[in-house]
């Protein structure tokens, strides 16, 4: 059955490879950016995904954004949490603006779309919550203790919430990827990426973006019913909870 999905930060990279994946799936997908109007317009030229241009660090814009995708598509049934940023720095040269950019948009970017959706969803009796999380959430990493407090704090929203959503017919899961073959990730010095990260999957290589897409249409399915408040990791064996 289609539903309307909406995905943040959905027209590069992983966001990219998820809003078409659901789509493929029969869903009506609304891409959701919120800087680069040349890769989001030739996203939507290329895939026929509507995009849509708001910050998500900003709840009146996510509200205001959200409404918008409503009044064109219908309600959203799928939401999916994906878009972030990365402030790196050492702790001891982290600004605090540095720490409040990440924060902001990879935390507080999860309360203020999912807000706005929470009551129509629980009024419907049906909602699919996927969050995006990263495996440096789950074990550190140096230089990021703005991004993994972040996605940490996205798996703790994650388990809170699944248990209100629960009995409203809504799922809320996370997914947190290892070392995924996006842009970014492929940018990195080529002697690093094969030295020094790929040796520690055990897997051997690189994350594709469409396999974490893979696991979106899965948990957003309705068959996918009996499955909330889990994390699913896809790191190649990197980390193992």
């Amino acid at each position: 059955m289609g539903r309307v999905a909406v995905v943040t930060g959905g027209t590069r990279g992983i966001g990219a490879a998820i809003a078409k994946a659901l789509k493929a799936a029969g869903h009506t997908v609304a891409a959701n950016y919120a800087g680069n109007d040349e890769v989001a317009n030739a996203f939507a030229a290329e895939t026929g995904i509507k995009v849509f241009k708001w910050d998500v660090s900003d709840y009146e814009a996510c509200k205001a954004g959200l409404a918008q995708v409503e009044a064109e598509l219908g309600p959203v049934e799928i939401l999916v949490n994906n878009a972030g940023i990365t402030r790196d720095a050492m702790f001891h040269k982290m600004t605090v603006d540095q720490w409040k950019a990440v924060i902001d948009t990879n935390l507080s970017g999860l309360f203020n779309m999912t807000h706005p959706v929470w009551p129509g969803m629980r009024d419907r009796k049906f909602g699919r919550i996927i969050n995006i999380s990263s495996i440096n959430g789950q074990k550190g990493q140096a230089g990021q203790a703005n991004y993994s407090a972040a996605k940490a704090g996205d798996i703790g929203f994650t388990k809170a919430l699944a248990q209100e959503g629960a009995r409203a017919g809504i799922t809320v899961n996370v997914i947190t990827p290892g070392y995924i073959g996006t842009e970014m990730v492929r940018a990195i010095d080529e002697k690093v990426l094969n030295e020094r990260i790929i040796p520690q999957i055990p897997v051997g290589r690189l994350g594709e973006p469409e396999e974490i897409a893979r696991c979106v249409v899965f948990l957003a399915a309705d068959d996918a019913g009996f499955i909330t408040g889990s994390t699913l990791s896809a790191n190649g064996g990197q980390y193992l909870t």
